[in-house]
């Protein structure tokens, strides 16, 4: 594009330019306000002046602010005129013609100092904004207002914390504030993901996409729902194969946030990772499909909770660095035993933070070969604590069965640690 404009000459494809950007947004209002016979302001001509006006404006002032400023303020000064006639009129309050007019003038003086590509996408997303207006509108009745405040709470997360932690290391632990909450934050995107797609498809699909949905948010969490709830449905085949599922889709989940912070460790876990992943969805998706004497798709009825909750959010962080401190102390201390002592200890509980702490650790104060161990014991113990877990509340059937293809996972999830650990 910029070729172009130099083969014309400079001030004559500025304006060219000028006038075909606001000639647009006033096509679109024109047609907008096509037929209507209440009062709108401007159309196919007013914009392009408008246009006109802001470069002019700033091609007479030399692109200085000032002059820019004081034909931005006229010009808003004659839109409250227009608005107050219109309301008068019509007592239609919409506003969005008058803020158009202004963001064409902004595109006019832009295009004066060359910024055309700023001023190319600022009028195209204007014209977006306008002609999406019923879209728009239509999101606040899909989209409640404790989900925007999910999202928000998410933004403060990570645009407005993040960025405002230094970004190097502190004390003789070697914490870094920055990479400490870019972990809570990767782990919080991770479970909001899965969050989201399970709202998106409340009411869809079975406790199969449930299970999907559930190891990524949390395979603890989905394997005791999926445990309480067999008890009552008496499908064994099924909700041990969906346990499976969701316990092969951790180990996707942990790839990702092991593959984000530390890609030595990830070049040693990414083949051990994908092949229980498959092991654990394709071998869980086939025992599904084993009779079990009744008919018919189990409706899906587990919605994951809201996993933003600042609290929340803030103790996995402290947690986390707790597990930084403990595993040096482990390391200086202990050795690789007391590593391995660790990561079987964590299993029981929650597993992020620990396998969180060996991407910080790998290489530096911890050997890849001792992290990448000890993140799979850490993993293979979790899924054994979940066959407990679902032997214990589930049926008998159905407790045996998660028990036993847990259990099957957890010693193929050791395995590698035969040619890892050296």
């Amino acid at each position: 594009m910029s070729e172009f404009y130099r083969a014309l000459p400079p001030e004559g494809a500025k304006i060219l330019l000028v006038l075909f950007l606001s000639f647009l947004t006033g096509l679109e209002r024109e047609e907008h306000h096509a037929g209507s016979q209440q009062y709108s302001f401007g159309g196919v001509r007013t914009f392009p002046l408008i246009g006109l006006i802001g470069y002019t404006m700033a091609l007479l002032s030399g692109g200085h602010f000032l002059g820019v400023g004081v034909g931005f303020a006229v010009l808003a000064g004659f839109l409250m005129l227009a608005y107050q006639h219109k309301i008068t009129a019509s007592g239609l309050p919409g506003f969005t013609s008058e803020m158009s007019a202004l963001t064409t003038y902004l595109a006019g003086a832009l295009v004066y100092g060359d910024q055309f590509w700023i001023a190319t996408t600022i009028s195209v997303a204007s014209m977006l904004l306008l002609e999406l207006k019923g879209a728009l509108e239509g999101l606040t009745k899909l989209i409640a207002p404790a989900e925007i405040f999910t999202f928000t709470k998410f933004l403060l997360l990570s645009a407005v914390i993040l960025p405002m932690l230094p970004n190097r290391e502190f004390g003789p632990f070697q914490i870094n504030p920055f990479k400490t909450w870019l972990v809570v934050v990767a782990v919080s995107a991770v479970s909001y993901g899965s969050y989201v797609i399970g709202k998106l498809t409340k009411g869809k699909g079975g406790v199969i996409l449930a299970a999907l949905l559930g190891g990524a948010y949390s395979s603890t969490v989905t394997t005791i729902v999926l445990a309480k709830r067999a008890k009552l449905e008496l499908r064994p085949h099924l909700f041990s194969g969906c346990t499976l599922i969701a316990s092969g889709v951790m180990f996707l989940r942990l790839a990702g946030l092991v593959a984000l912070f530390n890609r030595d460790l990830i070049a040693r876990l990414w083949l051990p990772f994908l092949v229980l992943a498959g092991a654990g969805v394709g071998l869980g998706w086939l025992w599904t499909r084993l009779p079990d004497g009744k008919e018919g798709t189990v409706v899906r009825k587990f919605e994951p909770h809201n996993p933003l909750e600042l609290r929340a959010a803030f103790f996995f962080g402290a947690l986390f660095l707790a597990m930084l401190i403990a595993t040096h102390l482990v390391v200086t201390y202990l050795g690789r035993a007391g590593v391995y002592s660790l990561a079987l200890l964590m299993g029981c509980t929650d597993v992020d933070p620990f396998i969180m702490g060996m991407t910080q650790s790998a290489g530096s104060a911890t050997p890849l070969g001792v992290a990448s161990a000890a993140i799979l014991i850490a993993a293979a113990s979790n899924n054994l604590v979940k066959g407990i877990y679902a032997f214990c509340l589930a049926d008998r059937s159905t407790g045996i069965q998660s028990l036993c293809l847990l259990a099957g996972l957890a010693l193929a999830g050791i395995a590698p640690l035969l040619w890892l650990a050296k």
